[in-house]
């Protein structure tokens, strides 16, 4: 078995638990540790970092391109011609990108992140040619959300189809946006829907991605896709309750600065509830997601708070004062457990 020192370091550790609680004997156990091997370098890793790399590296390079005065000429005639020339056009290369991603996959199953990486242009060229049929459709109402809602479903589609999680994620944020877009359009314009602005949305819609989510788990055809709609649905659900916590149900700045801080203190505690509630199931059921980002969204409202209701009052040496201590609290805390598990497993 091929591991990284980390992980070789937490095998061994379980061998030699195992071997002092009788329940290895001695040989087994020296095979077991035989059997592990350290990786020098986690080449996994380098490949997942350099595809994005090399991905990133391809957009600055069509960047670059613009500022080339040749190649924007020939760039002008391609962008001048008909919309519907370009949506063909990019309909097509999108295909042969996921053609090619989906050949590669499996003459090499084992080149995840290559793959991965392909398809991932593909899903771009599929956003641009919804957007080339967006201008051939368009009846001057501006009525775009309609092209979010369009393309969560090719996406989700694809993802499904596809078995890629990478394309589903582009569905989600496709009907995230199309959640944002079709509300303000629904609205005139303006800052409220049904008496909620954008934030109170997204906490709606985060709320309700995450509990599709957790029914995703128990569904056999779409658990592949449990954990990337897990975390879409924690990171909206959580980012705006945080903003909600900051400025309440208001929808612009005049009438949210006449407003004292406490006076939104109840969204706060909202805040602290969802995360505490994202610890106990991630505790109850043993899912990492939602208790990391539990924990991570409940020292988040405890740190704006304080930031709100001590920075101006406060002399800034204590402020930076109490926060060390408080950071100093925490590490103390931490290397406690972190004594205590390894004097349960050691002899």
């Amino acid at each position: 078995m091929k591991v990284n020192r980390t992980q070789a370091t937490a095998l061994r550790g379980a061998i030699e638990h195992w071997h002092h609680q009788g329940l290895l004997d001695e040989h087994t156990a020296t095979v077991l540790r035989q059997d592990i091997e350290v990786t020098p370098f986690d080449w996994k890793r380098m490949s997942k970092y350099s595809f994005w790399v090399a991905l990133f590296c391809i957009l600055s390079a069509v960047s670059a391109a613009l500022a080339d005065q040749v190649l924007v000429a020939l760039l002008a005639s391609l962008l001048n011609a008909p919309y519907i020339v370009k949506f063909i056009g990019c309909s097509v290369l999108s295909g042969l990108f996921y053609w090619f991603g989906l050949r590669r996959r499996a003459t090499h199953p084992h080149k995840v992140f290559s793959s991965e990486a392909v398809l991932f242009l593909g899903a771009v060229l599929t956003g641009c040619a919804i957007y080339q049929l967006g201008r051939v459709l368009d009846a001057g109402r501006a009525h775009f959300s309609l092209l979010f809602l369009l393309s969560s479903l090719i996406y989700g589609v694809l993802g499904f189809s596809l078995r890629s999680n990478l394309i589903w994620l582009f569905g989600l944020f496709s009907l995230g946006s199309w959640m944002g877009t079709q509300t303000g359009y629904a609205s005139g314009g303006g800052a409220y829907y049904l008496g909620m602005n954008y934030p109170l949305r997204f906490v709606l819609f985060g709320g309700v991605l995450t509990g599709a989510a957790l029914w995703l788990e128990k569904a056999t055809r779409f658990s592949f896709f449990f954990r990337s709609t897990l975390a879409v649905g924690l990171l909206h659900l959580f980012i705006a309750l945080w903003i909600m916590s900051i400025f309440g149900n208001y929808g612009d700045m005049n009438s949210w600065s006449q407003v004292k801080q406490f006076e939104l203190f109840h969204w706060s505690v909202l805040f602290a509830l969802a995360s505490i509630l994202a610890v106990f199931h991630g505790l109850r059921f043993d899912n990492s997601m939602t208790k990391s980002f539990g924990i991570t969204f409940l020292f988040i409202n405890l740190y704006t708070r304080f930031f709100e209701y001590f920075w101006n009052a406060t002399h800034k040496a204590i402020v930076f004062a109490l926060l060390g201590a408080s950071f100093w609290f925490l590490g103390t805390r931490a290397e406690k457990i972190w004594h205590i598990g390894e004097s349960k497993n050691g002899p």
